[in-house]
């Protein structure tokens, strides 16, 4: 896709993006150089919630709109670099008050407030670890993470407190506060007001020493079954935060951003947080769930620029027939940006057909704490890759050979994605579980058990994690290059693939398929599909079987749960499902 109409735009508006020659810039790349653009505290410190707010909030920009917090109501909250570096001292006093101290867990179970803003940004300067939860998490998941991560204090509603979290206490001997953020009074010696407690402490903070390598971040991740994992990030983060949001989201002083993740979810923390304010712009936040004709305002309202969302909202909005352009003013946004799952390339045409811009999908995950391959402003989108590598990351097509990890340099063959290990933002552990962190580096590589290849070109393309790959009469398919070809039927908006056993050739290759809004489901259409998916696969890859259905599980993040459309198609038990997204 030829970016040419973009970079007219972008001239026309007088914007330069920060990358604008991909290979200079991974020559000249340096860790040290990007550490250099940010303040750093005395003896080498380095302190993530100081260099997002407060060194804004003493300089040029203290006075600038940092967050603008849109509610359920319609109602808007404005804070400026100034308002978040007092806030979030009046939080940091608060945990001092209590004697929380360096590294100990302040979790995190709100909705898209300023509250829970002030939290993670006030947890990070008393250099303690801010662990955000998703506000949607049952008990069960909340009580796990909890209790895996040495929880000592938690933040939330009075709601959210008494819904999930009251009935837990006896089970959670390490958490010795809960700070309810929408009381005027305590409601029993460990049940805190958290606004008593920062209308009482004071909005200037010193901010104690903190190493690069302190712990940070606490993020868990999960599937259908098991207990979650807790990837440890640092301080040190920051670099790739403060570098992403400048070579990939191209931020700029004047842009108005908007991260539609919700902070219970790295994204919504890497991106929804720390990359915007890190490079001083404008962040809006909406408390609101999805809603197509809210966002369509949203952008036009509050004038967006830059726009990083997820693939599920994509496909919904695609969903959706007619021109939103005609209704609403879009002519402000420049990029729009996508991650969670592997952007389908009829979704990338779509935006640029529909949205007037091409979608950019970038790739990353939880351990690596921000984004390592992405498709830049300034360089040509090839529809359904997911880009180059972030300048200052090695990443690598790999396989295990006779002798250990063995790289794979001839183009378009599919192995398992690596990285060398080294960035800024890699995970330092899996909290308590040391043998499962060593195991996920081999040979002087992070193994991240995502499939790919990598193009002559360099891009490179997502086939599928490694569990999910289907094995049918000795081929192996990987399911996203069959959601992708019935992607382009015009009746379908989703689609999910999984393997289902079969005696005969191992397993069969079968998509649920959600339709567009005026299709309906019916077997001359099912028998089209698999004809037309044959026509553009072949009969060894297309699905055999197609069942139409309302909705794909996902998680919030965006990503297609295929485990848990197998276990439903082979009646097996579901496991915990209060991490995936309502529909």
């Amino acid at each position: 896709m030829s970016f040419d109409t973009i970079r007219k735009d972008l001239q026309a508006q007088r914007i330069v993006p920060h990358l604008v020659d991909y290979e200079q810039t991974c020559a000249k790349h340096s860790w040290k150089a990007v550490q250099a653009s940010l303040q750093g505290l005395p003896e080498d410190g380095l302190n993530l919630a100081y260099e997002a707010v407060d060194r804004h909030a003493s300089g040029a920009l203290a006075n600038h709109l940092a967050l603008r917090c849109l509610g359920k109501d319609d109602s808007v909250r404005d804070l400026t670099y100034t308002d978040m570096a007092r806030g979030s001292a009046r939080f940091a006093n608060v945990l001092r008050s209590l004697g929380v101290k360096k590294g100990e867990r302040v979790f995190a179970l709100m909705n898209r407030v300023p509250e829970l803003y002030f939290t993670a940004l006030g947890t990070l300067k008393n250099v303690s670890v801010f662990c955000p939860l998703f506000s949607q998490f049952g008990p069960e998941p909340v009580w796990q993470r909890l209790s895996r991560g040495d929880a000592k204090v938690l933040v939330t509603s009075q709601a959210l407190y008494e819904k999930k979290v009251a009935a837990l206490r006896e089970q959670l001997p390490s958490l010795q506060y809960i700070l309810i953020a929408d009381v005027t009074d305590d409601l029993d010696a460990c049940a805190l007001s958290l606004p008593r407690l920062m209308t009482a402490s004071s909005d200037k903070h010193t901010i104690p020493q903190t190493c690069p390598e302190d712990m940070a971040l606490l993020h868990f991740t999960s599937g259908t079954t098991g207990m979650p994992k807790g990837a440890v990030h640092v301080h040190q983060a920051a670099l790739t935060h403060f570098a992403t949001g400048r070579y990939v989201l191209d931020l700029h002083p004047e842009d108005i951003f908007w991260c539609t993740a919700d902070p219970g979810w790295v994204t919504g923390t890497s991106y929804g947080i720390f990359a915007p304010l890190l490079n001083g712009v404008t962040n809006v936040v909406d408390e609101a769930d999805f809603d197509a004709e809210r966002w369509y305002r949203i952008l036009d309202e509050q004038k967006v620029t830059v726009w990083y969302t997820a693939p599920t909202a994509i496909r919904r909005l695609m969903r959706i027939p007619g021109n939103p352009r005609v209704q609403h003013d879009l002519s402000a946004l420049r990029l729009i940006h996508s991650v969670g799952e592997p952007l389908n390339p009829e979704a990338v045409v779509w935006g640029q057909r529909v949205l007037g811009l091409p979608i950019h999908d970038n790739w990353w995950q939880t351990e690596t704490g921000g984004i390592m391959i992405a498709n830049y402003a300034a360089i040509d989108i090839r529809p359904g890759s997911m880009g180059k590598p972030l300048p200052g990351i090695e990443a690598a097509i790999v396989k295990r050979g006779e002798h250990g990890i063995e790289e794979i340099t001839q183009p378009d063959v599919e192995g398992e994605l690596a990285l060398k290990p080294g960035w800024p933002s890699m995970f330092r552990a899996y909290l308590h579980d040391e043998a499962r962190y060593a195991k996920s580096f081999v040979d002087g590589w992070y193994l991240s058990g995502d499939l790919a290849k990598r193009d002559a070109d360099g891009y490179f393309w997502f086939v599928g994690r490694a569990d999910d790959i289907i094995k049918t009469s000795g081929h192996m398919v990987g399911p996203f290059e069959v959601e992708s070809a019935l992607m382009e039927h015009a009746a379908v908006a989703e689609v999910g693939v999984i393997g289902k056993p079969d005696p005969l050739i191992g397993e069969m290759v079968k998509a649920f398929v959600v339709l567009k809004l005026g299709h309906p489901a019916t077997d001359e259409l099912r028998l089209e599909l698999i004809g037309f998916a044959r026509k553009r696969l072949g009969p060894a890859v297309a699905p055999k079987e197609i069942a139409f259905i309302e909705s794909l599980p996902k998680t919030r993040s965006g990503k297609i749960m295929r485990r848990l459309l197998k276990t439903r198609e082979l009646g097996l038990p579901e496991g915990d499902l209060s991490t995936l997204e309502n529909d």
